[in-house]
């Protein structure tokens, strides 16, 4: 989505149009900006996992604008199991950053709340990861775009089935719900809370 920046008031109007090309493009982006819409996972299993969610959530803006956030879930740990169990949310924004700015920032948000560097799978305060950004196949040596892991993780698909039902992984060509028919024992593996972030 384009948010075309009007000179005579501080009002946007919601345009969808083509990036242009070449030259083009260095007028283009003096009154146009790029809006893409992100679906980020967040989980915790060390502390209070409630107030952690929380605070990541409130640290996403202004650089992520939130307009939707899932249910909690407390959700069975993956990989590696002898570890707490997890609080997990799926959380829909709209941010102009680009894919590689926005894994900056919510890196940065998991360093700022103390996260240790080498828990990957293991017990943490936050874990930040980006689902999707808009309907992009991205690949780089630090992200990959959707998320490589998604179609197996119960703890992503039923949140995000809560929040966007009708979107499309763009390779997979399924919805949340159609992943899920793919995991046999995804009920046992997820158990909506009360809880609010």
């Amino acid at each position: 989505m384009l948010v075309e920046k009007s000179r005579s008031s501080n009002k946007s109007l919601s345009l969808r149009k083509q990036r242009p090309e070449g030259r083009c493009f260095l007028l283009y982006t003096r009154y146009y900006t790029y809006v893409s819409v992100a679906y980020l996972s967040l989980g915790s299993n060390l502390g209070d996992r409630k107030i952690n969610l929380r605070r990541a959530v409130k640290m996403l803006p202004p650089k992520v604008k939130v307009d939707a956030v899932s249910p909690v879930y407390e959700t069975d740990p993956m990989y590696f199991p002898d570890q707490p169990k997890f609080y997990n949310v799926v959380v829909r924004g709209k941010t102009e950053l680009t894919p590689e700015a926005l894994l900056k920032h919510v890196k940065s948000i998991e360093k700022a709340m103390g996260r240790d560097s080498d828990t990957h799978n293991r017990p943490r305060i936050i874990d930040l990861d980006i689902m999707f950004y808009d309907d992009l196949v991205h690949k780089s040596p630090d992200l990959i775009i959707p998320h490589l892991h998604i179609a197996e993780r119960a703890f992503v698909l039923v949140p995000l089935n809560d929040i966007a039902p009708k979107f499309i992984h763009p390779t997979l060509k399924a919805t949340a719900k159609q992943m899920l028919e793919h995991i046999s024992d995804w009920k046992a593996q997820v158990r909506r809370t009360n809880i609010d972030v």
